[in-house]
């Protein structure tokens, strides 16, 4: 491992999204706090999802979670097909990286991009509603795994993509209906038979319910089954990453 290369990349890659920092981490955090403030609003008082805790409260690692998988796909996803658009990725490629260098350096910057966004919101939120936190390893652990599978696979969409209409097209048919069908407002408990079946084939939904059972101590599913399926797909994700920068898939042309 070249760490000094791959240290440089990283923060090359931090660079990018913090010079553009009101879009980038300011304007995420203002549309999950609307979304906290309209359902909230709403619905307070009209649901109980868990014994004992407010709805507000229980959105609140929802959105969470929600706008820092979304960031960490944004980033990593928006830096290739940019590089690739602009005609500067030649300039990535042409130092002696490794596969395992080049994946780290994008993932990492996309952690902390989504690490940067949740703790935004959780700062801001916590003036609207006390949120608990029963396991404060849990919340993190699964904050950064999120990030870590979802800047995987933006890099895996930046690749393939060749256009940003189609990074775009990836995020509306995939990203967003996947994350929003993944729990975030709702406990899939409450969804009839066919859905909370396909609800349990969706990875987003381990990515959130194991997020809130750090908060609450309670989840739709055990929590060992939401890391067994997130380290699965966290694995399944960085060796496709990889082989795919050994093979120079859509990146050696570009």
């Amino acid at each position: 491992m070249n760490w000094v290369a791959c240290y440089t990349l990283f923060k090359k890659e931090i660079s990018r999204f913090s010079k553009v920092w009101m879009q980038t981490v300011v304007a995420p955090v203002v549309t999950a706090l609307l979304y906290l403030l309209v359902f909230g609003h709403v619905l307070e008082g009209r649901v109980e999802v868990f014994a004992g805790v407010s709805y507000s409260a229980f959105l609140i690692p929802g959105l969470l979670m929600m706008a820092v998988i979304q960031n960490a796909f944004a980033n990593t996803s928006s830096s290739i097909i940019q590089s690739k658009v602009m005609g500067s990725l030649i300039f990535i490629m042409l130092p002696p990286f490794s596969e395992v260098e080049f994946f780290l350096a994008y993932v990492c910057a996309a952690i902390v991009r989504g690490l940067a966004v949740g703790l935004g919101i959780f700062l801001l939120a916590v003036f609207y509603v006390k949120v608990p936190i029963d396991n404060v390893f849990i919340v993190i652990l699964f904050a950064i795994l999120g990030s870590y599978v979802m800047g995987a696979l933006g890099m895996i969409a930046g690749i393939w993509a060749e256009k940003f209409d189609q990074i775009a097209a990836f995020q509306s048919f995939l990203i967003v209906p996947l994350t929003f069908l993944s729990g975030v407002f709702y406990s899939i408990k409450s969804l009839p038979p066919f859905w909370y079946e396909f609800s349990k084939w969706n990875p987003f939904f381990y990515m959130i319910d194991g997020f809130r059972y750090g908060f609450f101590g309670q989840s739709d599913q055990p929590i060992l089954i939401s890391f067994v399926a997130m380290l699965l797909a966290a694995t399944v994700l960085t060796l496709l990453c990889i082989l795919l920068f050994r093979s120079g898939y859509k990146l050696r042309d570009a």
